[in-house]
């Protein structure tokens, strides 16, 4: 069993993971544990105030360090005592390493680590060189908090642990996985506003469905984003899909 905990003010939020989908059957199951830890839970004042303003000046509050601190040492204890170690603390940053399927298998590959949800401006610098081990972003915007981040980190990591999905192949299909994006899927009805499954879908024909749904991954990709092409080896299959792509290309452009 997996083992996440998140360190966050607004520990509800995370009902959407565990109660609903893919994500609450893999805890049902027993593939992953979440604990929830909350800093207002580590105040010292009646008002369990987290927040203070920042000094120097400027708009917004920062999120203060003694809650905080406290709070990622009881996660770790918590995991200690669950696991017998503990994992990495990430915090959910816009200046963070961006979040992509390489990062996501290779959180999946460790048996435990605590995200920490900043709010507000952020939070004190002090705690990240204390207590953080990793930055991790989603990309380049900002959130009002990090506990939409670290619901999508949580949710694609997830998905991954073996049993998580019906279909182990389900998985292995997904976008990203070895570089490509996903091919185009379809279901019933075999017609639908005038447009039709393609044919080779409905042959029965494995092996030129499986060469079908290759060549779709590659066209998606080298148009959408190539630049996973450009640093992706290819296959000899590969290389000669893309030439017949260039070549339906060449033929199908207006004279």
């Amino acid at each position: 069993m997996r083992r996440y905990d998140v360190v966050t003010i607004f520990p509800a939020m995370f009902a959407a993971l565990t109660e609903h989908g893919v994500t609450r059957r893999a805890r049902e199951r027993g593939l992953y544990e979440l604990a929830l830890h909350d800093p207002r839970d580590f105040t010292h004042d009646p008002h369990r105030r987290v927040d203070d303003r920042p000094y120097g000046g400027g708009p917004g509050m920062l999120m203060r360090p003694e809650p905080l601190t406290a709070a990622l040492r009881h996660a770790r204890e918590q995991q200690r005592r669950a696991t017998g170690s503990s994992g990495p603390v990430i915090y959910l940053s816009p200046q963070g390493r961006r979040l992509d399927h390489g990062e996501v298998m290779r959180l999946a590959a460790r048996p435990a680590f605590i995200l920490l949800c900043g709010r507000y401006e952020g939070i004190d610098q002090r705690v990240i060189e204390a207590e953080v081990d990793e930055e991790l972003s989603l990309g380049d915007f900002v959130l009002t908090g990090g506990e939409l981040a670290a619901m999508v980190v949580l949710d694609a990591v997830i998905r991954q642990l073996p049993g998580a999905l019906g279909d182990a192949q389900s998985a292995e299909a997904d976008s990203y996985v070895g570089g490509l994006l996903d091919h185009p899927h379809y279901t019933r009805p075999e017609v639908f506003a005038g447009r039709a499954v393609p044919p080779v879908l409905l042959s029965g024909d494995h092996e030129a469905i499986a060469r079908w749904r290759l060549k779709e991954r590659l066209r998606r990709t080298r148009a959408l984003r190539p630049d996973l092409l450009a640093s992706r080896p290819l296959s000899v299959l590969e290389s000669r899909l893309l030439e017949e792509l260039e070549q339906e290309e060449s033929r199908d452009a207006p004279a």
